[in-house]
Order: structure tokens, then C-alpha cells, then sequence
């Protein structure tokens, strides 16, 4: 080694000191272990530095450390690395009424609790950078938010509280923990104005967001401002912009010799519709004729929307973004403007219709001979309403008589085949409103299905499998089908199925299967086994929980729930634009065109499907808000009911004659500490091991009813036994111990 490198080598060590190797190792033992809270005589022994010298180091590498943010003290004497320090993970935030959150990172099996001091000024909906500080004592990760990465893209919903100079916007949502505060604008606002909201900034040092206003709906408790607001809460619009309607408007009505003489002609056959009374819009409808062979002709019409929209148009555009009406409990917002939704592509009675259709004849099995697929034109002879056509069924004279009758047993035919070949169902009564004029509820109903319902549900269900196999079970050369927009449901998840099975064996059933089709199988027996029981009710919603979520896809994987290997939705563009894609694709095949881009195909079938669900989201808040409102005359009195639904904060009860359902707070259930039981669905006592499960039947007492949070408070007063006898909430047995001694039934005394 020459002088030269002796001497850089000498100067190399002396600048390595045993406090930089030192600072190097603890900070190694902090990276190493980011949740670990460490003392600073730990540090100094870790670090080679145990006696007096190293620990005054130690104190003085650690102290700069903190001066630097990369360390933060956790007490007098224990440091950890700063969370801003840590790895971190990105996700969005699912925010929580008490304002602390959950992040919700891809990939990651469980998501990352926040307590609300370290939330950072997140909210719902915010894509945020998170760290993990810590494991609670069930193992599920802690952390805490460094930064919000992006705010969400949302309207907030709520009732403005105005004072001299400024105003605030009370958010009508629990998961918004903080009002916003508006400075601009003010004087064209009101006390009690129901609005929408967005927020503009938020300052490290403000309590709460500052937002501006940016629509006024109206006064809060109007309805039509009530029902605005839900659709503005979940991004819904509730008006059409005015150059869409334009463009609606300059539709021509007229039909063309040409378009007649492009279509097949169907304005000879026996054609009517089946709707329900206060529907609009007719978007389907059943022909029938009997063929010289002895078999008949039925043909399922459905409204050429596609003729009438035209892809790139304006009114296309703004279809493809809603995606789906939607149906609140006293409007509908339809997906197109009325002038093509209540008139152009309405199957109105007596008006010649252009449709794209799909004609099938069948056997006195109701078995499908052969079908055709195309576009038509229809004359409807009558317009039925579900009670008109089920009066016929049940022996009335009408119209049509004899096409009702014979469609009414060729879809019963199909319907219990259906069943046999393992198709689900899930037959669950439906609460409706009476409403008055003024939107108030009046009363309760309940739809119930009857045979004309189930004859409409079965020729569209014919409709729409058929259209999807004959597209998706011819392969190309190249193995595979054609692009096609398909209605899949994935199989039941196990773990959910053996928690439903543990379940119902309470009431006595058994089910045993945990894939395939037994499932199925085992599930319609179960149906059948429970109908008109007691326990019909919770047993139906937690199997119905068990089921995947349909969606929209270019993937087939078949539809499980009605055992399909190929299904579709083709029998409603006017309301879904799904089936108005179908439409385009279908008629593009028919034509001999070649396999469009399954990505692009996929975009909108993903955007379906979010709209879709978006929409049922809303359709419950409407629901949920109408319960509410009809309840609020009811505070004080008592129900029967059964338990809905058990979680971690409170006990959920669906009334019996109304199944409109409420909650009962964890903490309001009785003078002891209720814990939640996830695998028994119960709430149970820790001192009394007394237990609330899904399913009980159970009696409570209105307590309050917030219509801006659609909430409904109940308490318990108490629980039926299965031989229906009461138990007070305070009932407690060890005050009876004689009763116990003589070999009682415990609380004999107490009766209703």
C-alpha cells in the first residue's frame, strides 16, 4: 500500500467516530422495528454504549433525531420512528361517525385502522398515504395518515346554520365528522336551506373544512328538496341539461318505407303490454299466436331505443353516464328524457313501434323448437296492468283471455323447470308507501309477486339467455366467442356459507353443501322448509347475504343465482344502458360484423355496474328517509319485532307488520356491557351471558327519529322466548335463586 493510501485510509477512520456508528445503529433498530417503542438506555446497549459516555451520546443522537422529525418521543423516556419516517401504504379512506377512519389499501387483507387524532383532515373517500404504527390487540394493523394524497371528487349534502357574518353547512351523513364552513355567498342563503356543498380548502389550523355552496335545493323537510338532496349525496342527477332535451326533442316520430321494409312485420299478431299501474314508460311486450303445427309463437318486443339514440349523440352520452334510472320511493330519474322514454320507445297501445325482438317457438312443453333475433315493427292491442292480467288468471273474463291463459301456463312450465335445474329463489316481501300529496307517508304495503308478474319475469328471462348463448356459445376460430355484454354472479363464498349453516342449525335446519349446485339445491329446499315460519324473515335476509353481487362483464363466468350458463340483459334499454349496448352489439353480429374491443366494452360494463349500485344505494336512502318520516309520529310506542342484523355498535330490529327497521344502541341495551359475538350474530351480556341473536324475536319502544341522518332509535323492553313468552330487558335470574332450586322455568312470575 503506497503513503498515499496509508494516509487516506488513516483519515477515513477518524472520521468514522464511535457517535456516527452509533447513530447509524439506531437508527437501523428504529427502521427495523417502526412500531417499536424504544428506551434510550435500550438504545445505548443495542448500540455498543452501555456505560456513562455512551448513554449521554445516545440521549444527545436521539434528542437531534426528534429536532429532525425522522424520531418522536411517546413519553418522557421512549421514542419511536416517526410515522412520517415509517413505509407507507396508499388507500382510500372509509371515514367513521366518531371521526376516526379506516384505510382501505388493494391488496392488503385487512384494512388500517385511524384513530381520529391521527386522522390528518381526511375524509370519506379521500385516496391518503397511511403508516402503520402499531398492532391492537386483536392483530389488526393501527396507523396513522401522513398525507392526503388526493381529495374526493363528492357533493355534500346538508342544512345551512347561518349566523350574522358566516354560515356552516351541517353535513346530512354520520361518516362526515366536521360541518363546513362557508364565507362566500352568505347572503343568498337561509337558515334551514337544504344544500349542496363542495369543500375548497382546509387549513392545518382550522377545526373544519371551508367549502362553497353550489346548489340551493330548497327548504329542509320539503320533499322534493329531500329527495333531491339524496340523489346530490350519492352524485345523481335529477334533471336532464337542456341540450339534451333539445336534442331529444328534434327526434323524429316518422317512420321511413325504408325502416318498414328492413324489419320484420309483427303488427299482424295478437301483441299487449304487462306493467305495473303507475308505470310510464312500456319498454316490453309479449305477442302470441298458435301455428298450424300446434305449436305457438311468442315473441318478446322490446323497445329499439338504439334507432332513436344514436352512438356520439348528446342524449347517448348523458345515457351512458347515468347508466340506469333510478327509482326513488315516490319519482323515477330515467336514464333517457321523457320524450324517449314515455313516447318515442314507449310501447304505447294502438301506435305502431319499432323494436328489436327475439321470437321463439315453442312445444305444449314450453320448450323452445326454434327462435329468431332481430328488429321489428309491433302494434300493441292492449295495455294490461299486473291486477287486469292476474284477474284473468284467477278466473275473470277479459281481453285476450284465452293468449293470457296459455302464456300464464307455458311460463309456469318454464318456471318450475327453472327451479329443478337449480335456479335460487329468494322470496322476500317488498314494504311500499302510501304517500299523500305532498310526498308524506300515510301508510305501509307490501308488493306482493303473483302469477301475471312471474309470466312477464319468465319470457324476459327466456329473452335475455337466449340472446346471451346465441352470442356467447358459438366460438370463433380462435376458441373464443364474440365480445358480448353478459349478467354474471359468481358462486357463494364458503366461509359465508358455513357461517349461514352454523347459523340456521339454532332453528333446526341443515345445510350441509358448500359449492356447485347443491348449494342451490339445498337452498330452495331450505326456502321451502321456512316459508311462513316464524324465522322466514332473518333466515331469507342472511341467505340472500350469502350470494355474490351480480355485475356487468365481458367475461363469462355464468349466473349462478339462476343456474344460467349464459345470461344477459337485453329486455330494458329504455332504463338500463346495458342492454342498449347488448342492442348495438347484437345487431352488429346479426349483420356478420367482426368481434368489437372487449377492453373498451369492459370500461362501460364496470361503469354499469358502479352506477348500478350507486343508484340501489340511493333508492334505500329514499326508503330508509320515508320510514323515518313515518315513524316520527310514533315516538314512544311499542313494536314487535325480530333482529335483523347485529353488529359491534348496536342491535338492528325490523318491525313485524311493517318491516321497517331501527336500531338499538350497544350501549342503551341495558345496565351491563354487551360485547358483539361475529360467528353467533349476537349481542352478549359479560356479566349475564344473557344473548341477543340474529333472528329473536323481540320488543322494543320507539325512541327518537332524525330524519336529516334517515336514522331510527329504538330500545329494547324485551325478547319473546320460543313459546312466546316475555322477558323483560331487566330481568335478571340470579335475583330468583329459589326459582332455579325448585327446578322452575326461570321468570315464570313475569308475564305480559
Amino acid at each position: 500500500m503506497s503513503k498515499k493510501d496509508k494516509k487516506r485510509g488513516a483519515k477515513g477512520a477518524a472520521e468514522r467516530s464511535p457517535q456516527r456508528d452509533r447513530a447509524a445503529i439506531i437508527m437501523q433498530l428504529f427502521r427495523s422495528f417502526p412500531s417499536r417503542k424504544f428506551a434510550l438506555k435500550t438504545l445505548a446497549a443495542q448500540s455498543g454504549g452501555a456505560d456513562r459516555e455512551g448513554r449521554y451520546q445516545t440521549k444527545a443522537i436521539v434528542y437531534q433525531m426528534v429536532e429532525q422529525g425522522v424520531v418522536e418521543a411517546t413519553s418522557a423516556s421512549t421514542f419511536r420512528l416517526a410515522p412520517s419516517s415509517m413505509p407507507t401504504l396508499e388507500g382510500v379512506v372509509q371515514m367513521l361517525a366518531s371521526g376516526s377512519l379506516y384505510v382501505i389499501v388493494e391488496g392488503v387483507d385487512k384494512d388500517i385502522f385511524v384513530d381520529k387524532r391521527n386522522a390528518a383532515r381526511a375524509l370519506d373517500g379521500d385516496r391518503v398515504r397511511v403508516a402503520i404504527t402499531r398492532r391492537r390487540a386483536s392483530g389488526d394493523p393501527e396507523g396513522q395518515v401522513i398525507e392526503v394524497v388526493e381529495r374526493a371528487d363528492r357533493n355534500y349534502v346538508g342544512t345551512v346554520e347561518k349566523t350574522r357574518s358566516h354560515a356552516f353547512v351541517r353535513v346530512a351523513t354520520k361518516n362526515m365528522p366536521v360541518d363546513i364552513f362557508i364565507e362566500k355567498g352568505v347572503d343568498k342563503l337561509n337558515d334551514g336551506d337544504k344544500v349542496v356543498a363542495r369543500i375548497v380548502d382546509w387549513e392545518p389550523e382550522s377545526k373544519c373544512p371551508t367549502g362553497r355552496v353550489t346548489k340551493v335545493l330548497g327548504k329542509e323537510g320539503d320533499n322534493t328538496a329531500e329527495m333531491h338532496a339524496i340523489l346530490a349525496e350519492y352524485c345523481l342527477p335529477y334533471e336532464f341539461p337542456r341540450e339534451v332535451e333539445e336534442e331529444a326533442a328534434r327526434i323524429s316520430d316518422r317512420i321511413s318505407e325504408a325502416e318498414y321494409a328492413s324489419r320484420r312485420d309483427c303488427r299482424e299478431v295478437t301483441t299487449f303490454t304487462i306493467d305495473p299501474a303507475d308505470a310510464k314508460d312500456f319498454d316490453d311486450a309479449i305477442s302470441f299466436r298458435t301455428l298450424p303445427n300446434g305449436n305457438v309463437e311468442v315473441g318478446v318486443h322490446i323497445a329499439d331505443v338504439t334507432h332513436y339514440v344514436k352512438e356520439g349523440s348528446l342524449v347517448e352520452q348523458e345515457a351512458r353516464e347515468r347508466a340506469t334510472s333510478v327509482y326513488l320511493v315516490d319519482r323515477t330519474i330515467p336514464m333517457l328524457p321523457e320524450r324517449l322514454s314515455n313516447e318515442l320507445c314507449s310501447l304505447r297501445p294502438d301506435e305502431e313501434k319499432l323494436c328489436f325482438s327475439a321470437i321463439f317457438e315453442m312445444d305444449a312443453d314450453a320448450r323452445v323448437v326454434r327462435e329468431w333475433f332481430g328488429r321489428t315493427v309491433i302494434l300493441s292491442n292492449r295495455r294490461f296492468t299486473y291486477e287486469e292480467a292476474q284477474a284473468i288468471i284467477e278466473g275473470a273474463e277479459g281481453d285476450y283471455r284465452d293468449e293470457i291463459l296459455k302464456l300464464n301456463e307455458l311460463a309456469q312450465k318454464m318456471r318450475a323447470r327453472r327451479f329443478a335445474e337449480g335456479s335460487i329463489a329468494f322470496d322476500r316481501e317488498e314494504a311500499k308507501f302510501t304517500l299523500d300529496e305532498e310526498g308524506l307517508p300515510l301508510g305501509v304495503y307490501f308488493k306482493v309477486q303473483k302469477e301475471a308478474n312471474q309470466l312477464v319475469e319468465e319470457f324476459m328471462l327466456l329473452a335475455n339467455r337466449s340472446v346471451s348463448t346465441f352470442i356467447g356459445a358459438k366460438k370463433g376460430k380462435n376458441g373464443k366467442a364474440k365480445t358480448f355484454v353478459y349478467r354474471v354472479h359468481d358462486e357463494p363464498n364458503a366461509d359465508k356459507l358455513a357461517r349461514f349453516a352454523n347459523f340456521i342449525i339454532k332453528f333446526g335446519y341443515y345445510f350441509d353443501a358448500r359449492k356447485g349446485r347443491a348449494v342451490a339445491n339445498q337452498m330452495n329446499e331450505l326456502m321451502g322448509k321456512i316459508k311462513g315460519r316464524s324465522e322466514e324473515n332473518v333466515v331469507s335476509i342472511l341467505a340472500v347475504r350469502t350470494m355474490q353481487k351480480a355485475y356487468y362483464s365481458t367475461q363469462n363466468i355464468g349466473h349462478y343465482g339462476l343456474a344460467f350458463p349464459y345470461y344477459s340483459h337485453f329486455t330494458s334499454p329504455i332504463r338500463r344502458y346495458p342492454d342498449l349496448m347488448l342492442h348495438r352489439l347484437l345487431a352488429h353480429y346479426l349483420e356478420g360484423g367482426h368481434s368489437v374491443d372487449a377492453e373498451v366494452v369492459d370500461e362501460l360494463c364496470d361503469h354499469s355496474s358502479d352506477m348500478e349500485a350507486r343508484a340501489a344505494e340511493a333508492e334505500r336512502a329514499s326508503v330508509k328517509y320515508k320510514m323515518v318520516e313515518f315513524m316520527k309520529e310514533r315516538v314512544g310506542e311499542e313494536f314487535e319485532g325480530s333482529i335483523s342484523g347485529v353488529t359491534e355498535w348496536g342491535i338492528y330490529v325490523e318491525l313485524a307488520d311493517t318491516h321497517i327497521e331501527g336500531m338499538v344502541a350497544m350501549r342503551d341495551l341495558s345496565d351491563e356491557f354487551f360485547v358483539f359475538d361475529e360467528e353467533e350474530y349476537a349481542a352478549v351480556g359479560t356479566r349475564s351471558g344473557r344473548k341477543f341473536v340474529l333472528g329473536d324475536k323481540v320488543r322494543i319502544r320507539v325512541k327518537g327519529a332524525d330524519l336529516r341522518l334517515k336514522q331510527l332509535d329504538f330500545e329494547m323492553v324485551g325478547s319473546y322466548d320460543g313459546k312466546g313468552k316475555f322477558w323483560p330487558i331487566d330481568y335478571r335470574p340470579e335475583a330468583e335463586p329459589k326459582l332455579y332450586r325448585r327446578g322452575r322455568h326461570k321468570g315464570e312470575r313475569y308475564t305480559r
